[in-house]
């Protein structure tokens, strides 16, 4: 069912949506092999998209200290510590013992007579451990489920394939929100004062710069290109060329994510070049598009009230015999 208006498989998402002369498919490419955590493409995307400046408290179990995608954080830079080098290269964590201090001659600190305890390393050994760096952000699906069900055409389709919302349409009543397959898309729940609250909200691959011929926030803010915005045909070229310089390096793990037209949502539109499992970064293993089988449901649902509707027209002949 790979055709137009298909519910899954590979296509041109602007021209199943009806664009006869667009412009290429816009996207990003994301190469966690060389984000640095800094964040900057979460700051730069709250500045530009005027989204709230919430959710900053340390988690206790993480660096991290913006948890996840949410209506209020349309990019998240995930945080993901690992106690293993990075492929047969040696993470480079592991420091020669420190030499003995140098007396300076400075005065104690302390009060008299109190031993201050000892800030030698000698044999203190730091354990091997690995960062893995990625910035999520939805990844505006070939099949895109959120506007599948979305009653009201909040959320369209642009010409640039990506999947946007209208705010002033949005009715808030969340259908769109358990159909994504990546837990991207929610209604904003506050804070106080702040706008569209009940309102679905995620990255519109910032639209308005796109139609102005800008690069999105986020790329433009990235200080290691990490974030690769561009075409995307263009962009799964350079993806798999940068996974072959990987693994010609000895990185094996690298792998790439949501690049392939013949996975379960056709492809996306923001794909990822991964260190580990997706898993790992908190992407499930194979997503599909949860409106793939609407037409074979909707197929049995009338195939079983015909059924009905038979039965209980030969029950109701039977009866006037």
């Amino acid at each position: 069912m790979t055709g137009r208006h298909s519910l899954f498989g590979p296509l041109d998402p602007a021209t199943d949506a009806g664009y006869e002369d667009h412009p290429a498919r816009k996207g990003f490419f994301t190469d966690t092999s060389i984000c640095i955590g800094c964040k900057a493409c979460e700051v730069a995307c709250k500045e530009w998209n005027d989204v709230p400046a919430d959710h900053f408290e340390m988690l206790g179990s993480s660096y991290d200290n913006s948890f996840s995608l949410n209506a209020n954080q349309w990019r998240h830079v995930a945080f993901i510590e690992q106690p293993r080098g990075l492929g047969d290269q040696e993470p480079g964590l592991r420091q020669p013992p420190a030499p003995p201090p140098v007396e300076l001659g400075m005065p104690e600190m302390g009060a008299p007579g109190v031993m201050l305890p000892d800030s030698g390393t000698d044999d203190v050994e730091t354990p091997d451990f690995r960062w893995l760096m990625s910035s999520d952000v939805c990844k505006h699906c070939t099949h895109a489920a959120c506007l599948d069900v979305c009653p009201t055409g909040s959320l369209f389709r642009s010409e640039f394939g990506t999947v946007v919302v209208q705010e002033d349409i949005c009715n808030g009543c969340g259908y769109c929100v358990p159909a994504c397959p990546y837990g991207v898309i929610e209604r904003r729940k506050g804070p106080t004062g702040a706008k569209n609250v009940g309102i679905a909200q995620k990255c519109t691959l910032c639209y308005d710069r796109l139609g102005a011929g800008e690069t999105p926030a986020c790329a433009k803010a990235c200080p290691t290109q990490s974030i690769q915005f561009g075409d995307v045909e263009e962009l799964r070229e350079r993806a798999n060329q940068r996974v072959e310089k990987l693994h010609e390096a000895g990185i094996m793990d690298a792998r790439l994510y949501g690049n392939d037209p013949n996975d379960g949502v056709g492809g996306t539109g923001a794909f990822f070049l991964l260190l580990d499992k997706p898993e790992v970064y908190g992407f499930p293993p194979d997503p599909v598009v949860t409106t793939r089988d609407l037409p074979a449901i909707y197929g049995r649902a009338v195939a079983a009230a015909a059924t009905l509707l038979a039965g209980a027209a030969v029950s109701f002949l039977g009866r006037r015999r």
